[in-house]
């Protein structure tokens, strides 16, 4: 099975050889059009010549900034997400108009918003509450650039409460209810197969609703071809399902990242 679905770099885990704002341009010298990124500062509120450093790279080396997250704590590590943290929620709303601001410059319209991981000694009913205000806050924000708000479920970490297709879409589902439309799921198929989900059931049930599809074989997270995920497969079923988006490459090259791209039949 082929597909004909666009592929998007993610400089956050490809090409981590080079400084962060040097990434875009070894994504376009090594033909790729489209980029993404996790959050690229330290803080939910960086100064503004770090804000323009990073897109002036985008800008420079020619791609399209077709995703980004909003700021998650520290990534990888102890956060993943502070969205649902109500000590913490206020940095993720701090950080919407920098997003928005950087979106206006770029034409950027997908946004992950990770949820965050379950706090000792807050009630996870108090997170969740705390975690829709956030997305639907989000959800606002990113309206005015036509953007979409991305819920992934996350594997790596017990006390992420997302785990599955069903969690992320039951989030979806929640955020719509309270009024915001522009929410939708990120499918990570290496992230699902860990966790034990069903991938190609998620596809086949699920494809035309996801607003976004990252990859990465499994076991290791490498390239596709050093696990046993069957990712062609699996993006060409999406595709006939309905996903018409980018497909990112999140995946930890085994080889140099210029190097790990053998796999794609261009």
């Amino acid at each position: 099975m082929s597909h004909s679905l666009r592929y998007t770099v993610n400089c956050s885990l490809l090409f981590t050889e080079l400084p962060l704002n040097e990434r875009p341009a070894a994504a376009r010298k090594a033909g790729f059009d489209a980029v993404e990124f996790w959050w690229p500062f330290a803080s939910p509120v960086p100064a503004d010549r770090e804000v323009d450093a990073f897109v002036e790279a985008i800008a420079d080396a020619g791609v399209h900034l077709s995703g980004l997250n909003f700021f998650a704590g520290e990534l990888p590590g102890p956060d993943r997400g502070v969205l649902s943290q109500p000590s913490r929620a206020q940095e993720f709303r701090d950080n919407l108009d920098v997003v928005v601001g950087i979106a206006r410059r770029t034409g950027t319209k997908a946004f992950n918003a990770l949820y965050g991981l379950r706090q000792d000694g807050v009630d996870p009913a108090e997170q969740d509450r705390v975690g829709l205000e956030s997305i639907v806050a989000a959800a606002e924000a990113v309206r005015a650039v036509d953007g979409t708000v991305l819920i992934e479920p996350v594997s790596g970490a017990e006390g992420y409460p997302v785990k599955t297709a069903a969690d992320g879409l039951e989030v979806v589902g929640k955020a719509r209810a309270a009024g915001a439309a522009n929410v939708a799921l990120l499918a990570d198929f290496f992230h699902l197969a860990v966790n034990g989900d069903d991938v190609a059931a998620a596809v086949r049930d699920h494809a035309a609703e996801f607003g976004h599809v990252q990859i990465a074989d499994a076991p290791g997270r490498g390239e596709p071809g050093t696990g046993a995920l069957p990712l062609q497969e699996l993006l060409a079923a999406a595709q006939a399902g309905g996903y018409d988006g980018y497909v990112g490459l999140e995946y930890k090259p085994t080889v140099p990242t210029a190097e790990s791209f053998g796999w794609i039949g261009r």
